[in-house]
């Protein structure tokens, strides 16, 4: 895990894939994102998560009151977000956005799911950066931040993200070894002095 930038508020890191951002429920499963800082930056908390499966960019604050100014831009949405993400088949648009509600799949946990009944509002912003003749790169702006939203929204309009093990078909799925989710910028107002701080993480694939 690298440390992109830090300084006596807060830190960026690079988060690799299959590393939890937070200690899993069983005693065997406490190497994570959080434990890992705080063995150099014993303050460290976390304001928000990656997926076990995705990579990319996070932002650790060293203070509660950091902590909490970023925390209520995150909840505000002012936060700025971009992924990179490998999804099956051709986009045909070169822009658009995906305006769908989630909601928890109950019965098939930790699945979401699409539910106009029950779902909160999601939105997430696309446009492409290349097409293959079997693939599409796309650059991915959430506007939201929904549990799986990335996933479940690529999913539902028939082009999930290769190496998707929750919501991907056979076919994508087998087509990387790995979910091709990456968090490649963060950016939003520093707590401390009011600027915009913003760092970029390309991705591996």
């Amino acid at each position: 895990m690298d440390i992109l930038y830090a300084d006596a508020h807060l830190l960026f890191v690079r988060k690799p894939q299959l590393l939890l951002s937070v200690p899993g429920r069983h005693p065997d499963n406490q190497d994570c994102v959080i434990n890992r800082i705080r063995k150099t930056y014993p303050s460290a908390s976390i304001v928000h998560r990656l997926d076990l499966d995705t990579s990319g960019i996070m932002v650790i604050p060293l203070d509660a009151a950091t902590h909490s100014h970023i925390s209520r831009q995150f909840q505000e949405r002012r936060v700025h977000k971009a992924y990179d993400a490998v999804v099956y088949g051709q986009v045909a648009q070169d822009a658009g956005e995906i305006d769908l509600p989630i909601a928890p799949d109950w019965a098939n946990r930790p699945r979401q799911k699409i539910c106009p009944e029950r779902g909160k509002q999601a939105l997430t912003r696309f446009e492409v950066l290349e097409r293959k003749a079997d693939r599409s790169r796309l650059l991915l702006k959430p506007e939201t931040g929904r549990s799986h939203q990335l996933r479940l929204h690529l999913a539902a309009i028939d082009h999930p993200i290769l190496g998707c093990d929750l919501y991907a078909h056979q076919q994508a799925l087998g087509m990387a070894p790995r979910l091709l989710l990456h968090a490649r910028y963060l950016g939003f107002t520093h707590p401390a002095n009011g600027d915009w701080i913003a760092q970029h993480c390309a991705p591996e694939f």
